[in-house]
């Protein structure tokens, strides 16, 4: 079942810049001005986007010297992957046995 952290994660992850970033950095950690040429945003722009998901979670932040890198908690992906797995088994179950409500 999705919770409403979830929902929220879901949310945070609707964004394609978001979405992005979120895959770019599943396949190494970055810094913002590696995002930004990645990208093409903004600075100012993937610094918002950046401060969104390090609030939701789904980064971590490792400063070295005046640079922050960013990189993917893979763990946060996988919690919702699994919430969006519960619900198509339990969708698949319902189907097999043919459960449906009936009208009024």
């Amino acid at each position: 079942m999705l919770t409403s952290v979830d929902t929220e994660l879901i949310r945070v992850l609707a964004d394609p810049l978001r979405l992005r970033i979120v895959t770019l950095l599943a396949h190494e950690t970055l810094c913002t001005t590696h995002l930004v040429e990645e990208t093409g945003a903004r600075q100012t722009n993937l610094s918002n986007h950046l401060k969104v998901l390090r609030d939701a979670g789904v980064v971590d932040t490792e400063p070295c010297g005046r640079f922050t890198y960013y990189k993917l908690r893979p763990e946060v992906i996988e919690a919702v992957a699994g919430s969006f797995s519960d619900l198509a088994a339990t969708a698949r179950a319902t189907t097999a046995a043919d459960k449906k409500r009936a009208c009024p």
